[in-house]
């Protein structure tokens, strides 16, 4: 199979660019009208934002539905058909609102459920087609580019639709919501256009797979499927390990700003330049590993195993640094340990995702749609209970504990546990046997490594 050039990267990054441009819109400024426009209860958008993670427990199947087509693109053009429908459908739900408050509810939770369906699709099956079409030697710095293009789509759409939106009238969100979800699907639909080629005919029952493996049967059940997926160890204990490594990424998500605020006196202001200060210590660790597997790709340097633990062990440190500020109040670097934070995010998440890619077929081809639906359902579940929960932490902490300081200080080090196990966690997977063929190019021997050479 030929493998995808960076122009081909680039192209699917752009799926991810719109993907993206829909969901900030759903999930930050459909929240934000609920709440200061429409005078509505926190929690309704809390609710749906976690019902569009919820859904996304679909997602193995899904992949599996990809895996027996032979072809991810109708999942991909698909899923971002529905995520553009129920983008619009919240918009118009949102208005609704306005004027027949329970109508417009009932709708919104109908569009979030096609929100969180249409990620689900079109977000399994993409990474599903990077792993199976991107070199090995570039799945790192291929993880980067759809990563960072999903936060530009992010930024491009805030801030365009920002001023559009002024002044503001429930139509104008739909017409804005509704415009920008079209353009997004038109933009993914000429990106992924060509890029997979030809229809792979699903694998019959006998066909061999590798010299020591043969194929299981396409048509497997998906209970079958999920349940052979599910027995191999390394698949099972990667997915504990993308559930507890992102439930602790998330958990500090809602917490730190206030955080910042209570304990060292921040004002609103300096509070949101510092979570901006965050978001650039993610972009720099993201590049950063990008960088070091590109320059280092045939050394232990540059290998995802040395990325994915040394981010897990870095993120714990950073968080560590985070409890001793809530001891230390002022005399403690807070922006320092903040962006320390965020640069150990950065190459913990891009190399956890590149893993995903290297994994996805280490089990025998023909599973790769249901491993990274499995994984993706569990990133979803953790970040739907990783702010929650970190919230939640807080006020219990702060009700039995006077020091606001002392309360975050807790929280923040039992976050900081959490990246340690899964540390650990990543070391194991390392250690387990993986198949020739799908082991990770920068610890794999020099014969499999020539075979793959020129072929981008």
């Amino acid at each position: 199979m030929t493998q995808l050039g960076w122009l081909g990267i680039f192209r699917l990054g752009l799926v991810q660019t719109a993907l993206g441009a829909i969901v900030v819109l759903t999930t930050s400024t459909l929240n934000r009208v609920m709440v200061v426009e429409l005078a509505l209860p926190a929690m309704l958008p809390g609710v749906l934002v976690a019902l569009h993670y919820m859904v996304q427990m679909l997602r193995p199947r899904m992949g599996h539905g990809s895996d027996v087509g032979g072809r991810r693109t109708p999942w991909i053009i698909g899923g971002m058909a529905v995520l553009a429908a129920g983008g619009t459908l919240a918009a118009v739900a949102t208005a609704w609102m306005a004027t027949e408050p329970v109508a417009g509810v009932v709708l919104a939770v109908f569009a979030f459920l096609l929100i969180g369906a249409g990620v689900g699709s079109a977000g399994t099956s993409l990474l599903v087609l990077l792993a199976k079409r991107v070199d090995p030697s570039r799945r790192a710095a291929a993880a980067t580019v759809v990563w960072m293009m999903m936060i530009l789509g992010f930024a491009l759409t805030a801030g365009v639709t920002g001023k559009l939106l002024d002044p503001f009238t429930t139509l104008r969100l739909v017409q804005v919501v509704a415009a920008t979800s079209l353009i997004a699907f038109v933009v993914a639909l000429l990106a992924v256009r060509g890029v997979e080629g030809g229809l792979t005919a699903p694998r019959a029952a006998t066909d061999v797979v590798s010299p020591n493996q043969t194929a299981i049967p396409s048509r497997t059940p998906f209970r079958a499927a999920l349940a052979q997926v599910w027995g191999e160890s390394q698949a099972r204990l990667f997915t504990i390990f993308v559930f507890v490594s992102m439930l602790a990424y998330s958990a500090q998500d809602l917490i730190l700003e206030p955080f910042a605020g209570t304990v060292f006196g921040y004002t609103p202001g300096e509070s949101t330049q510092l979570a901006g200060l965050q978001h650039g210590g993610v972009f720099a660790g993201m590049l950063l590993v990008a960088l070091m597997g590109s320059v280092f790709g045939g050394r232990q340097i540059g290998s995802l195993k040395v990325w994915t633990v040394g981010g897990c062990i870095a993120s714990a440190l950073a968080l560590f640094g985070l409890a001793a500020g809530g001891f230390m109040s002022g005399d403690w670097p807070l922006r320092e340990t903040v962006f320390a934070l965020g640069v150990a995010n950065g190459a913990f998440a891009v190399a956890a995702i590149a893993s995903m890619m290297s994994l996805a077929g280490a089990g025998g081809a023909g599973r790769e749609g249901v491993r990274m639906g499995l994984w993706g359902a569990a990133q979803a579940i953790a970040f739907g209970l990783g702010g929650f929960a970190g919230t939640v932490a807080i006020d219990i902490t702060r009700a039995f504990i006077e020091s606001p300081g002392f309360a975050y200080a807790l929280v923040f080090a039992c976050e900081g546990v959490l990246f340690v196990v899964s540390a650990v966690m990543a070391l194991r997977i390392a250690g387990a046997p993986v198949p020739r063929a799908a082991r990770d190019p920068l610890v794999a021997d020099p014969p499999f490594m020539s075979g793959i050479e020129g072929k981008a």
